[in-house]
């Protein structure tokens, strides 16, 4: 079942917008055709006053959401959803709620959106299961299709199970939007528990990984962090697959990391960065990045400050290989272990000049009981401009 919604101009770029507790006017940057947006609480703002001020700036604006990926308290789950739909009228995009806490008291740690900045003729809306949890559209070069909210039902089912299931709901979903596993380009997995079960996450992964090929040769982007879900599944998901329209190139391609070993080599199967690719613009999916050398171990045990410097500097290096800097980036997320840790993140940015930078700082567990910052971002730049 798909519903089909609206158009998008793709001649123009798009822009990003970060919404945050310090700053409460919106902060445009370039982007590509679609937007990021990222909107976090004023420090001692109510929910019901972050969400009617979150759908005055999309109703505003008139753009037309994508993905919704959201981080609280499970409790505000409900009541988030109530207040926007009175907010803003019907939800008609998936959104991926995760139990991720804010570090200041804030009444949640923030939302980011992906969003077309215009309605787009070719939009459609995925259904799986009696719930909006796709959305697939058409840009110039490709049919691209963003999920979440998919997870394993936990009824009578191990953790194991729930992850093949949840990897077979990906299937099936990327199967009606005309799309396969083979076009993934970026997943975020929310495991509830996850020190307690990576490994065993990871071995589903791999498996299932290993027995299907990549479009792009490689394997996708991606960030796997702790999180509870209001469906009490060990995880959830979120994706984001395309494919070409025609026989052009392949518009995606896997970066490797200048200062970082390759995930699999430690078992994890993902890449360290995707880019996609059009003729006009160029997109980079960083995915989930901590402190860990080149041989795979964590270091800095136990600094975070220096964690945190290792991170950014493997993105930063990244980043460079690629003729971009943070000033690219539309969208980050950055995890702590311990939420007196943004301090210390904050103090990063300030002395790099950095307090533009649009994310929104969550509180959960990482995949490794010492790691205690990850960061994830998005970075795009017009191939005018390079």
């Amino acid at each position: 079942m798909k519903d089909v919604i609206g158009g998008m101009n793709t001649s123009q770029l798009g822009q990003s917008v970060c919404v945050t507790c310090s700053d409460p006017a919106p902060t445009f940057t370039q982007s590509c055709c679609e937007q990021a947006i990222s909107f976090r609480p004023h420090c001692s703002e109510s929910l019901d006053a972050f969400v009617r001020r979150l759908a005055t700036a999309l109703r505003e604006a008139q753009f037309v959401p994508l993905l919704m990926l959201s981080y609280g308290p499970l409790e505000s789950h409900q009541g988030f959803l109530h207040l926007l739909r009175q907010s803003y009228g019907p939800l008609e995009w998936p959104l991926q709620w995760v139990e991720g806490q804010a570090c200041r008291g804030e009444c949640m740690a923030g939302v980011q959106i992906y969003v077309l900045r215009t309605p787009n003729e070719s939009l459609q809306r995925l259904v799986y299961e009696g719930r909006v949890v796709g959305s697939v559209y058409e840009d110039d070069t490709a049919r691209h299709c963003l999920l979440g909210g998919l997870g394993g039902h936990p009824k009578g089912r191990d953790v194991a199970a729930q992850t093949e299931a949840t990897f077979h709901a990906l299937q099936e979903c990327l199967r009606q939007a005309g799309l396969s596993l083979a076009d993934l380009a970026r997943t975020w997995f929310y495991n509830d528990r996850i020190l307690e079960w990576y490994s065993a996450f990871n071995e589903v992964r791999n498996r299932y990984y290993s027995e299907r090929p990549f479009r792009i040769g490689s394997l996708p982007a991606s960030t796997a962090v702790a999180g509870r879900n209001s469906q009490g599944a060990a995880l959830q998901l979120a994706a984001w697959a395309l494919r070409p329209l025609d026989q052009e190139p392949e518009l995606v391609r896997e970066l490797a990391s200048p200062l970082q070993c390759p995930a699999p080599a430690y078992g994890s199967a993902f890449s360290r960065a995707v880019e996609i690719g059009t003729g006009s613009s160029r997109r980079i999916l960083v995915s989930g990045t901590a402190s860990i050398e080149p041989g795979g171990r964590t270091v800095f045990l136990g600094n975070v400050e220096s964690q945190i410097a290792l991170s950014m500097e493997v993105v930063s290096a990244l980043l460079q290989e690629q003729s971009m800097d943070f000033q690219n980036c539309t969208r980050a997320i950055v995890y702590f272990k311990a939420p007196s840790s943004l301090a210390a993140f904050e103090g990063y940015l300030k002395q790099r000049g950095l307090e533009s930078l649009p994310y929104v700082p969550v509180h959960c567990d990482i995949c490794r009981d010492d790691l205690l910052f990850e960061i994830e971002l998005d970075a795009a730049q017009s191939c005018v401009s390079k």
